[in-house]
Protein backbone atom coordinates (compact mmCIF):
# COMPACT_ATOMS: atom_id res chain seq x y z
CA UNK A 1 0.00 0.00 0.00
CA UNK A 2 1.09 3.59 -0.56
CA UNK A 3 1.62 6.02 2.20
CA UNK A 4 -1.55 7.91 1.25
CA UNK A 5 -3.60 4.73 1.56
CA UNK A 6 -2.39 4.26 5.14
CA UNK A 7 -3.28 7.82 6.00
CA UNK A 8 -6.81 7.35 4.69
CA UNK A 9 -7.28 4.14 6.73
CA UNK A 10 -6.06 5.82 9.90
CA UNK A 11 -8.44 8.77 9.40
CA UNK A 12 -11.39 6.40 8.75
CA UNK A 13 -10.57 4.37 11.89
CA UNK A 14 -10.46 7.45 14.02
CA UNK A 15 -13.79 8.63 12.62
CA UNK A 16 -15.35 5.23 13.32
CA UNK A 17 -14.16 5.25 16.95
CA UNK A 18 -15.46 8.79 17.46
CA UNK A 19 -18.88 7.79 16.11
CA UNK A 20 -19.13 4.81 18.47
CA UNK A 21 -18.22 7.03 21.43
CA UNK A 22 -20.94 9.57 20.57
CA UNK A 23 -23.57 6.84 20.15
CA UNK A 24 -22.68 5.38 23.58
CA UNK A 25 -23.30 8.77 25.26
CA UNK A 26 -26.80 9.02 23.74
CA UNK A 27 -28.38 6.02 25.51
CA UNK A 28 -32.18 5.77 25.11
CA UNK A 29 -32.69 4.72 28.78
CA UNK A 30 -34.05 7.60 31.03
CA UNK A 31 -33.27 7.82 34.79
CA UNK A 32 -35.67 9.70 37.02
CA UNK A 33 -34.29 12.75 38.71
CA UNK A 34 -34.05 12.30 42.49
CA UNK A 35 -36.74 14.17 44.44
CA UNK A 36 -35.68 17.54 45.75
CA UNK A 37 -33.27 18.38 42.94
CA UNK A 38 -34.09 21.54 41.05
CA UNK A 39 -34.29 21.85 37.31
CA UNK A 40 -30.88 22.43 35.70
CA UNK A 41 -29.03 20.39 38.36
CA UNK A 42 -27.63 16.90 38.42
CA UNK A 43 -26.39 14.64 41.21
CA UNK A 44 -23.17 12.84 41.77
CA UNK A 45 -22.98 9.23 42.84
CA UNK A 46 -23.35 10.16 46.54
CA UNK A 47 -26.48 12.16 45.90
CA UNK A 48 -24.75 15.53 46.34
CA UNK A 49 -26.44 18.34 44.41
CA UNK A 50 -24.28 19.60 41.57
CA UNK A 51 -24.67 22.65 39.37
CA UNK A 52 -24.51 21.80 35.70
CA UNK A 53 -26.29 20.90 32.55
CA UNK A 54 -29.69 19.25 32.87
CA UNK A 55 -28.88 16.71 30.14
CA UNK A 56 -30.30 16.41 26.67
CA UNK A 57 -34.03 16.37 27.76
CA UNK A 58 -35.99 19.61 27.61
CA UNK A 59 -37.38 21.19 30.82
CA UNK A 60 -40.89 20.15 29.84
CA UNK A 61 -39.82 16.54 29.38
CA UNK A 62 -37.99 16.55 32.72
CA UNK A 63 -41.03 17.95 34.56
CA UNK A 64 -43.34 15.42 32.92
CA UNK A 65 -40.91 12.65 33.80
CA UNK A 66 -40.93 13.73 37.45
CA UNK A 67 -44.74 13.86 37.51
CA UNK A 68 -45.02 10.41 35.93
CA UNK A 69 -42.50 8.93 38.34
CA UNK A 70 -44.15 10.46 41.40
CA UNK A 71 -47.58 9.32 40.23
CA UNK A 72 -46.24 5.78 39.81
CA UNK A 73 -44.76 5.91 43.33
CA UNK A 74 -48.02 7.27 44.75
CA UNK A 75 -50.10 4.57 43.11
CA UNK A 76 -47.68 1.93 44.38
CA UNK A 77 -47.83 3.33 47.93
CA UNK A 78 -51.63 3.47 47.80
CA UNK A 79 -51.71 -0.12 46.62
CA UNK A 80 -49.49 -1.22 49.49
CA UNK A 81 -51.51 0.87 51.96
CA UNK A 82 -54.76 -0.62 50.70
CA UNK A 83 -53.34 -4.11 51.12
CA UNK A 84 -52.11 -3.23 54.62
CA UNK A 85 -55.51 -1.79 55.56
CA UNK A 86 -57.29 -4.88 54.29
CA UNK A 87 -54.88 -7.07 56.22
CA UNK A 88 -55.40 -4.97 59.37
CA UNK A 89 -59.15 -5.26 59.05
CA UNK A 90 -58.87 -9.01 58.71
CA UNK A 91 -56.49 -9.35 61.67
CA UNK A 92 -58.29 -7.10 64.21
CA UNK A 93 -62.10 -7.02 64.53
CA UNK A 94 -63.87 -3.63 64.63
CA UNK A 95 -64.59 -2.09 68.04
CA UNK A 96 -68.21 -2.79 69.01
CA UNK A 97 -70.53 0.22 68.99
CA UNK A 98 -71.86 1.63 72.26
CA UNK A 99 -75.23 0.06 71.48
CA UNK A 100 -73.64 -3.35 70.93
CA UNK A 101 -71.69 -3.05 74.20
CA UNK A 102 -74.87 -2.14 76.06
CA UNK A 103 -76.74 -5.11 74.63
CA UNK A 104 -73.84 -7.42 75.49
CA UNK A 105 -73.93 -6.29 79.13
CA UNK A 106 -77.72 -6.53 79.26
CA UNK A 107 -77.78 -10.05 77.83
CA UNK A 108 -75.61 -11.32 80.70
CA UNK A 109 -77.58 -9.67 83.51
CA UNK A 110 -80.18 -11.32 85.72
CA UNK A 111 -83.38 -9.54 86.70
CA UNK A 112 -81.91 -8.92 90.15
CA UNK A 113 -78.81 -7.32 88.65
CA UNK A 114 -80.90 -5.05 86.43
CA UNK A 115 -83.11 -3.92 89.31
CA UNK A 116 -80.04 -3.39 91.49
CA UNK A 117 -78.74 -0.90 88.91
CA UNK A 118 -82.03 0.97 89.31
CA UNK A 119 -81.37 1.91 92.95
CA UNK A 120 -79.14 4.53 94.54
CA UNK A 121 -78.52 4.19 98.27
CA UNK A 122 -76.92 6.06 101.14
CA UNK A 123 -75.54 4.84 104.47
CA UNK A 124 -74.08 6.10 107.76
CA UNK A 125 -70.45 6.33 108.79
CA UNK A 126 -66.93 7.09 107.61
CA UNK A 127 -66.38 3.44 106.65
CA UNK A 128 -68.58 1.21 104.46
CA UNK A 129 -71.33 -0.12 106.71
CA UNK A 130 -72.44 -3.73 106.67
CA UNK A 131 -75.70 -2.46 105.19
CA UNK A 132 -74.09 -0.84 102.14
CA UNK A 133 -71.84 -3.87 101.65
CA UNK A 134 -74.95 -6.05 101.55
CA UNK A 135 -76.75 -3.74 99.13
CA UNK A 136 -73.79 -3.72 96.73
CA UNK A 137 -72.77 -7.35 96.95
CA UNK A 138 -76.13 -9.12 97.33
CA UNK A 139 -78.61 -6.64 95.84
CA UNK A 140 -76.25 -5.48 93.06
CA UNK A 141 -76.97 -1.80 93.74
CA UNK A 142 -75.32 0.29 91.02
CA UNK A 143 -75.12 3.73 92.69
CA UNK A 144 -74.14 5.20 96.04
CA UNK A 145 -74.59 8.73 97.38
CA UNK A 146 -72.39 10.26 100.08
CA UNK A 147 -73.42 12.97 102.55
CA UNK A 148 -71.56 15.00 105.21
CA UNK A 149 -72.14 12.09 107.57
CA UNK A 150 -69.71 10.09 105.38
CA UNK A 151 -66.93 12.70 105.05
CA UNK A 152 -64.33 13.53 107.69
CA UNK A 153 -61.30 14.63 105.69
CA UNK A 154 -59.60 14.12 102.34
CA UNK A 155 -57.65 10.96 103.15
CA UNK A 156 -60.65 9.35 104.82
CA UNK A 157 -62.89 10.18 101.84
CA UNK A 158 -60.50 8.64 99.30
CA UNK A 159 -60.19 5.55 101.49
CA UNK A 160 -63.98 5.24 101.78
CA UNK A 161 -64.55 5.55 98.04
CA UNK A 162 -61.76 3.08 97.25
CA UNK A 163 -63.32 0.59 99.67
CA UNK A 164 -66.74 0.99 98.01
CA UNK A 165 -65.18 0.30 94.63
CA UNK A 166 -63.47 -2.81 95.97
CA UNK A 167 -66.74 -4.07 97.46
CA UNK A 168 -68.28 -3.79 93.98
CA UNK A 169 -65.69 -6.19 92.54
CA UNK A 170 -68.24 -8.95 91.98
CA UNK A 171 -70.52 -6.82 89.80
CA UNK A 172 -69.96 -6.38 86.08
CA UNK A 173 -70.65 -2.63 86.02
CA UNK A 174 -68.73 0.03 87.98
CA UNK A 175 -70.39 2.05 90.74
CA UNK A 176 -71.79 5.52 90.37
CA UNK A 177 -70.42 7.39 93.39
CA UNK A 178 -72.22 10.69 93.83
CA UNK A 179 -72.85 13.75 95.97
CA UNK A 180 -74.77 17.05 96.00
CA UNK A 181 -71.86 19.44 95.43
CA UNK A 182 -73.78 22.61 94.56
CA UNK A 183 -71.74 25.19 96.47
CA UNK A 184 -72.69 27.37 99.42
CA UNK A 185 -74.36 25.38 102.19
CA UNK A 186 -74.87 22.38 99.91
CA UNK A 187 -71.23 21.26 99.84
CA UNK A 188 -70.07 17.69 100.40
CA UNK A 189 -66.30 17.86 99.81
CA UNK A 190 -63.68 18.10 102.58
CA UNK A 191 -62.38 21.47 103.76
CA UNK A 192 -59.27 21.06 101.57
CA UNK A 193 -61.43 21.45 98.47
CA UNK A 194 -62.10 24.75 96.73
CA UNK A 195 -65.17 26.33 98.31
CA UNK A 196 -67.62 28.23 96.13
CA UNK A 197 -70.45 30.50 97.30
CA UNK A 198 -74.10 29.66 96.75
CA UNK A 199 -75.24 29.74 93.13
CA UNK A 200 -77.34 32.87 93.59
CA UNK A 201 -74.24 34.80 94.75
CA UNK A 202 -72.09 34.27 91.69
CA UNK A 203 -75.12 33.92 89.41
CA UNK A 204 -75.67 37.68 89.78
CA UNK A 205 -72.56 38.22 87.65
CA UNK A 206 -74.42 36.54 84.77
CA UNK A 207 -71.11 35.19 83.41
CA UNK A 208 -71.27 31.97 81.41
CA UNK A 209 -67.45 31.83 81.49
CA UNK A 210 -67.49 31.86 85.28
CA UNK A 211 -70.30 29.28 85.35
CA UNK A 212 -68.29 26.95 83.11
CA UNK A 213 -65.14 27.41 85.23
CA UNK A 214 -67.02 26.74 88.48
CA UNK A 215 -68.42 23.54 86.96
CA UNK A 216 -65.07 22.34 85.67
CA UNK A 217 -63.17 23.04 88.90
CA UNK A 218 -65.89 21.30 90.89
CA UNK A 219 -65.75 18.24 88.63
CA UNK A 220 -61.96 18.01 88.57
CA UNK A 221 -61.80 18.08 92.37
CA UNK A 222 -64.66 15.60 92.76
CA UNK A 223 -62.87 13.21 90.40
CA UNK A 224 -59.69 13.57 92.43
CA UNK A 225 -61.56 12.10 95.39
CA UNK A 226 -63.19 9.35 93.31
CA UNK A 227 -66.64 10.78 92.62
CA UNK A 228 -68.07 10.41 89.13
CA UNK A 229 -71.51 12.10 89.43
CA UNK A 230 -72.70 15.43 90.82
CA UNK A 231 -76.32 16.31 91.50
CA UNK A 232 -76.00 19.71 89.86
CA UNK A 233 -76.76 22.10 88.25
CA UNK A 234 -79.92 23.36 89.93
CA UNK A 235 -82.18 24.63 87.13
CA UNK A 236 -85.02 25.83 89.36
CA UNK A 237 -85.94 29.49 88.81
CA UNK A 238 -86.31 31.35 92.11
CA UNK A 239 -89.66 33.00 91.42
CA UNK A 240 -91.07 32.82 94.95
CA UNK A 241 -89.14 34.74 97.65
CA UNK A 242 -90.82 32.59 100.31
CA UNK A 243 -89.21 29.46 98.86
CA UNK A 244 -86.98 27.95 101.53
CA UNK A 245 -86.05 24.61 99.90
CA UNK A 246 -84.40 26.25 96.86
CA UNK A 247 -83.59 29.84 97.86
CA UNK A 248 -79.97 30.74 97.10
CA UNK A 249 -79.37 27.34 95.51
CA UNK A 250 -80.93 28.79 92.34
CA UNK A 251 -78.77 30.44 89.69
CA UNK A 252 -81.22 33.30 89.21
CA UNK A 253 -84.78 34.59 89.10
CA UNK A 254 -85.29 34.67 85.32
CA UNK A 255 -85.54 31.77 82.84
CA UNK A 256 -82.91 33.11 80.42
CA UNK A 257 -80.29 33.65 83.13
CA UNK A 258 -80.86 30.21 84.68
CA UNK A 259 -80.77 28.62 81.21
CA UNK A 260 -77.49 30.22 80.15
CA UNK A 261 -75.65 29.75 83.44
CA UNK A 262 -77.09 26.27 84.01
CA UNK A 263 -76.00 24.98 80.61
CA UNK A 264 -72.51 26.48 81.03
CA UNK A 265 -72.18 24.91 84.49
CA UNK A 266 -73.39 21.57 83.10
CA UNK A 267 -70.79 21.68 80.33
CA UNK A 268 -68.04 22.54 82.79
CA UNK A 269 -68.96 19.52 84.91
CA UNK A 270 -68.98 17.31 81.81
CA UNK A 271 -65.61 18.56 80.60
CA UNK A 272 -64.22 17.97 84.08
CA UNK A 273 -65.22 14.31 83.75
CA UNK A 274 -68.23 14.14 86.07
CA UNK A 275 -71.82 13.25 85.14
CA UNK A 276 -74.06 16.30 85.72
CA UNK A 277 -77.66 15.92 86.88
CA UNK A 278 -80.09 18.73 86.07
CA UNK A 279 -82.70 19.22 88.79
CA UNK A 280 -85.47 19.50 90.09
CA UNK A 281 -87.74 18.80 87.11
CA UNK A 282 -90.21 20.27 86.22
CA UNK A 283 -89.26 23.19 88.48
CA UNK A 284 -89.14 23.71 92.25
CA UNK A 285 -88.62 27.47 92.31
CA UNK A 286 -92.17 28.62 93.02
CA UNK A 287 -92.96 26.31 95.94
CA UNK A 288 -93.35 27.32 99.56
CA UNK A 289 -93.59 23.91 101.20
CA UNK A 290 -90.24 22.12 101.62
CA UNK A 291 -90.55 18.67 100.02
CA UNK A 292 -88.23 17.31 102.70
CA UNK A 293 -91.11 17.98 105.10
CA UNK A 294 -94.28 17.39 103.07
CA UNK A 295 -95.68 17.39 99.54
CA UNK A 296 -95.70 20.82 97.84
CA UNK A 297 -98.56 21.69 95.49
CA UNK A 298 -98.44 24.08 92.52
CA UNK A 299 -101.54 25.11 90.59
CA UNK A 300 -99.64 25.83 87.38
CA UNK A 301 -100.92 24.44 84.10
CA UNK A 302 -98.82 23.32 81.14
CA UNK A 303 -98.91 26.74 79.50
CA UNK A 304 -97.27 28.23 82.58
CA UNK A 305 -94.62 25.48 82.76
CA UNK A 306 -93.76 25.79 79.06
CA UNK A 307 -93.40 29.56 79.27
CA UNK A 308 -91.35 29.60 82.50
CA UNK A 309 -90.22 26.60 84.58
CA UNK A 310 -89.44 24.26 81.69
CA UNK A 311 -87.29 26.73 79.73
CA UNK A 312 -83.95 25.91 81.44
CA UNK A 313 -84.64 22.16 81.31
CA UNK A 314 -85.55 22.30 77.63
CA UNK A 315 -82.37 24.21 76.85
CA UNK A 316 -80.17 21.82 78.86
CA UNK A 317 -81.73 18.78 77.16
CA UNK A 318 -81.08 20.36 73.76
CA UNK A 319 -77.46 20.90 74.85
CA UNK A 320 -76.93 17.24 75.76
CA UNK A 321 -78.08 16.68 79.34
CA UNK A 322 -77.53 13.03 80.31
CA UNK A 323 -79.48 12.82 83.55
CA UNK A 324 -82.54 14.53 85.09
CA UNK A 325 -83.78 14.47 88.69
CA UNK A 326 -87.56 14.68 89.11
CA UNK A 327 -89.05 16.52 92.07
CA UNK A 328 -91.75 15.57 94.56
CA UNK A 329 -94.30 18.26 93.60
CA UNK A 330 -98.03 17.85 93.00
CA UNK A 331 -99.49 19.53 89.88
CA UNK A 332 -103.27 18.99 90.20
CA UNK A 333 -104.02 21.01 87.05
CA UNK A 334 -101.74 18.83 84.92
CA UNK A 335 -101.97 15.24 86.14
CA UNK A 336 -105.24 13.29 86.17
CA UNK A 337 -104.07 11.18 89.10
CA UNK A 338 -103.16 13.28 92.11
CA UNK A 339 -99.59 12.05 92.48
CA UNK A 340 -96.33 14.03 92.63
CA UNK A 341 -94.26 14.55 89.46
CA UNK A 342 -91.81 11.89 90.63
CA UNK A 343 -94.56 9.25 90.42
CA UNK A 344 -96.45 10.62 87.41
CA UNK A 345 -96.32 9.01 83.95
CA UNK A 346 -97.82 12.22 82.53
CA UNK A 347 -94.89 14.29 83.80
CA UNK A 348 -92.01 11.82 83.29
CA UNK A 349 -93.06 9.90 80.18
CA UNK A 350 -95.42 12.52 78.74
CA UNK A 351 -93.68 15.85 79.32
CA UNK A 352 -90.03 14.94 79.91
CA UNK A 353 -89.57 12.09 77.48
CA UNK A 354 -92.17 12.68 74.76
CA UNK A 355 -92.57 16.45 74.67
CA UNK A 356 -88.99 17.47 75.51
CA UNK A 357 -87.42 14.43 73.83
CA UNK A 358 -85.22 13.38 76.76
CA UNK A 359 -83.92 9.82 76.44
CA UNK A 360 -81.25 9.88 79.15
CA UNK A 361 -81.41 8.61 82.73
CA UNK A 362 -84.24 9.80 84.98
CA UNK A 363 -83.60 9.68 88.72
CA UNK A 364 -86.08 10.45 91.48
CA UNK A 365 -85.44 12.77 94.38
CA UNK A 366 -85.00 10.91 97.67
CA UNK A 367 -87.99 8.67 98.36
CA UNK A 368 -87.41 9.06 102.10
CA UNK A 369 -88.37 12.73 102.02
CA UNK A 370 -91.56 13.76 103.81
CA UNK A 371 -93.30 14.49 100.49
CA UNK A 372 -93.34 10.74 99.79
CA UNK A 373 -93.08 9.07 103.19
CA UNK A 374 -96.15 10.84 104.56
CA UNK A 375 -98.33 9.66 101.67
CA UNK A 376 -96.90 6.37 100.29
CA UNK A 377 -95.17 3.26 101.49
CA UNK A 378 -91.65 2.81 100.13
CA UNK A 379 -92.80 -0.27 98.18
CA UNK A 380 -95.68 1.58 96.53
CA UNK A 381 -93.54 4.64 95.77
CA UNK A 382 -90.73 2.59 94.18
CA UNK A 383 -93.09 0.64 91.91
CA UNK A 384 -95.02 3.78 90.93
CA UNK A 385 -91.80 5.60 90.09
CA UNK A 386 -90.61 2.80 87.80
CA UNK A 387 -93.98 2.57 86.05
CA UNK A 388 -93.93 6.35 85.55
CA UNK A 389 -90.61 6.10 83.70
CA UNK A 390 -87.98 6.55 86.42
CA UNK A 391 -84.71 4.73 85.82
CA UNK A 392 -83.04 5.12 89.24
CA UNK A 393 -85.00 5.26 92.50
CA UNK A 394 -83.27 7.18 95.31
CA UNK A 395 -83.43 5.74 98.83
CA UNK A 396 -80.71 7.59 100.66
CA UNK A 397 -80.93 6.58 104.32
CA UNK A 398 -82.59 3.41 105.57
CA UNK A 399 -81.24 -0.06 104.85
CA UNK A 400 -84.58 -1.79 105.45
CA UNK A 401 -86.39 0.52 103.05
CA UNK A 402 -83.73 -0.03 100.40
CA UNK A 403 -84.29 -3.78 100.58
CA UNK A 404 -88.07 -3.33 100.60
CA UNK A 405 -87.97 -1.21 97.45
CA UNK A 406 -85.77 -3.76 95.69
CA UNK A 407 -88.06 -6.66 96.59
CA UNK A 408 -91.17 -4.68 95.63
CA UNK A 409 -89.84 -4.00 92.13
CA UNK A 410 -88.82 -7.65 91.68
CA UNK A 411 -92.24 -8.83 92.84
CA UNK A 412 -93.99 -6.36 90.53
CA UNK A 413 -92.07 -7.80 87.58
CA UNK A 414 -92.94 -11.37 88.55
CA UNK A 415 -96.62 -10.46 88.92
CA UNK A 416 -96.69 -8.71 85.56
CA UNK A 417 -97.42 -5.27 87.03
CA UNK A 418 -94.08 -3.97 85.72
CA UNK A 419 -93.27 -5.37 82.25
CA UNK A 420 -89.72 -6.71 81.89
CA UNK A 421 -89.45 -4.39 78.90
CA UNK A 422 -89.77 -1.44 81.29
CA UNK A 423 -86.86 -2.79 83.38
CA UNK A 424 -84.72 -3.36 80.30
CA UNK A 425 -85.31 0.21 79.12
CA UNK A 426 -83.90 1.59 82.36
CA UNK A 427 -81.02 -0.88 82.49
CA UNK A 428 -79.99 0.08 78.94
CA UNK A 429 -79.92 3.77 79.79
CA UNK A 430 -77.89 3.22 82.96
CA UNK A 431 -75.37 0.93 81.24
CA UNK A 432 -74.99 3.39 78.36
CA UNK A 433 -74.37 6.27 80.78
CA UNK A 434 -71.67 4.35 82.64
CA UNK A 435 -69.95 3.31 79.42
CA UNK A 436 -70.20 6.80 77.90
CA UNK A 437 -68.37 8.38 80.84
CA UNK A 438 -65.88 5.55 81.15
CA UNK A 439 -66.70 4.82 84.78
CA UNK A 440 -64.20 2.57 86.55
CA UNK A 441 -63.72 0.91 89.90
CA UNK A 442 -59.98 1.51 89.79
CA UNK A 443 -58.77 2.91 93.14
CA UNK A 444 -57.75 6.55 93.49
CA UNK A 445 -54.16 7.45 94.38
CA UNK A 446 -54.51 9.58 97.51
CA UNK A 447 -51.05 11.09 97.03
CA UNK A 448 -52.32 13.08 94.05
CA UNK A 449 -55.00 14.95 96.03
CA UNK A 450 -52.80 17.90 97.00
CA UNK A 451 -51.76 18.41 93.38
CA UNK A 452 -55.37 18.78 92.22
CA UNK A 453 -57.56 19.97 95.08
CA UNK A 454 -57.52 23.58 96.26
CA UNK A 455 -54.80 24.68 93.86
CA UNK A 456 -53.93 28.32 93.22
CA UNK A 457 -55.70 28.21 89.86
CA UNK A 458 -58.85 26.76 91.42
CA UNK A 459 -58.83 29.32 94.22
CA UNK A 460 -58.59 32.08 91.62
CA UNK A 461 -61.88 30.86 90.10
CA UNK A 462 -63.45 30.81 93.57
CA UNK A 463 -62.25 34.35 94.21
CA UNK A 464 -64.08 35.51 91.07
CA UNK A 465 -67.21 33.70 92.24
CA UNK A 466 -66.96 35.35 95.66
CA UNK A 467 -66.26 38.73 94.08
CA UNK A 468 -62.75 38.98 95.61
CA UNK A 469 -60.82 39.53 92.41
Amino acid sequence: MGKYTWKVLVILSLALLLGISILSGCSCERFDTPDGIKDGQGADQDGEVLDGDGGNESEGEQEQGLKDAKQDDLETEEGHQSQDDDKGQEDSPATPSLEDQVEEHLSRMTLEEKVGQMLIVGFDGFEPSQAVKDMIQNYHVGSVILFPRNVKDSMQLVSLINQLKAINEGNSLPLIISADQEGGKISRLPKDATHFPANLVWGKKNSTRLAYDVGKVTAVEMRAYGYNLNFAPVLDILSNPKNTVIGERALGTAPDVVSQLGVALMKGLKDGGVIPVIKHFPGHGDTVMDSHVDLPTLDHDMDRLRSFELIPFKRAIEEGADMVMVAHILFPNITREKVPASLSPEIITGVLRQELGFDGVVISDDMEMGAIQKHYSIEDAAVRAVLAGTDIVSICHTYEKQKQAFEAIIQAVHSGKIPIKRIDESARRIIALKLKYGLSDQPIDASSISKVVGTKEHRAVADKAWGRE
